[in-house]
């Protein structure tokens, strides 16, 4: 029995840490400066100025998948007709209703049209859908969302506890969520019937992918693959600028006290910039601070919060405050730098602003 209890207590713990690990980072994006990225609004004018869409090539009325958009349009191509090359230099086609998609969660979802009125629980959501040119078919996001600036003018459901009354009454047809932030959220929803795609993605790739998804379920594939173009041309540039760079080795802290480790998208963000993680734990976790005076990071790196003004960032205060720190290498070599925690933390267009800012703090001498 003893064994046993010690086994469901350590389940328990174990839950309740993952809870506050997607708390503190939706915490931490919530407080995140709220200056707007002009990089960031070029590019989403330039997606929501491109042609309407679509995603695949199923005949009508045998519905389609999201995924097999490109397989439609490779086969368009190896037809050997003049239509069908012409349909494959053309990209994506408008979307073919009924379209089934599939969410993080194995869960189906099967739209009759482009939806007209959707609610947003995290800021990424809300981003993807106003980068792809369909804000005024949001109905309602949450709490956090304040990019762009139009988003933070809709009607609100809540922070990661949304009120779930507020949205059954908005009679939305797509709910846009983070399945690690809002899961206990998502299956009230779900229980009640209501159509909610959860994403949880862990790379960038899954980030570009998640966009494509999203443009072919509101019948914006072009949009989306103007934004996803982008987010691919950031991260070549990005690669091709520090690829014979030496990688200095990294800390970085989204929250105070929390960093992040292998299998989550922000350790892959310091790669791709061009250093070295130096976590050694995987996902979100609480820091060691003797561990981190140990590791010796080469640079640190950490998000920006609003704060009052004359008070200092709570993060850079937690950092120049903790005993042994001083002794770090990027300390005693002025190599601290804040990031604009927005771009960072959202996994949404942004997240190539994100790359990029964390790139050139990495490597300023490469970036021009």
């Amino acid at each position: 029995m003893k064994r046993e209890w010690k086994r469901k207590s350590s389940a328990i713990r174990n839950v309740a840490f993952v809870l506050l690990a997607a708390a503190l980072l939706l915490l931490a994006t919530a407080c995140g400066t709220q200056k707007t990225n002009e990089g960031g609004a070029t590019n989403n004018a330039a997606a929501g100025n491109a042609s309407n869409a679509a995603a695949g090539n199923n005949a009508p009325g045998n519905g389609a998948t999201a995924d097999n958009a490109a397989a439609g349009n490779e086969a368009a191509a190896d037809n050997g007709t003049a239509a069908g090359n012409e349909v494959a230099a053309a990209g994506p086609q408008a979307t073919t209703y009924p379209l089934t998609v599939k969410d993080v969660t194995g869960t189906e979802l099967t739209f009759a049209a482009a939806p007209q009125r959707i609610v947003t629980l995290v800021p990424s959501e809300t981003e993807i859908v106003y980068a792809l040119g369909a804000g005024d078919a949001v109905a309602a996001v949450d709490n956090f969302s304040n990019y762009p600036k139009e988003a933070a003018d809709k009607p609100k459901i809540g922070d990661m506890n949304a009120d779930i009354e507020k949205i059954v009454s908005l009679k939305p047809d797509l709910i846009l969520a983070s399945y690690s932030m809002s899961s206990a959220v998502v299956d009230k929803l779900r229980a009640l019937k209501l159509p909610v795609y959860a994403s949880d993605p862990k790379t960038y790739d899954a980030v570009i992918e998640k966009v494509k998804q999203i443009g072919a379920v509101l019948d914006k594939a072009n949009e989306a693959a103007a934004v996803a173009e982008h987010m691919e041309q950031v991260r070549t540039q990005v690669a091709d600028t520090v690829k014979d760079a030496q990688k200095p080795n990294v800390y970085l802290e989204f929250s105070p006290g929390w960093t992040v480790g292998k299998g989550e998208f922000l350790d892959e963000l310091i790669t791709l910039a061009g250093g070295t993680n130096i976590a050694t734990e995987p996902n979100w976790y609480e820091i060691d601070p003797e561990a981190v005076v140990k590791a010796n990071p080469d640079e640190i790196i950490y998000a920006s919060m609003t704060v009052k003004e004359g008070e200092k960032n709570p993060i850079l205060a937690a950092i120049e405050s903790r005993p042994g720190w001083n002794a770090i290498k990027a300390i005693k070599n002025k190599q601290v730098f804040e990031v604009d925690q927005d771009p960072l933390t959202r996994v949404g267009p942004r997240l190539a602003d994100g790359l990029l800012e964390v790139a050139k703090k990495l490597h300023p001498d490469l970036f021009h």
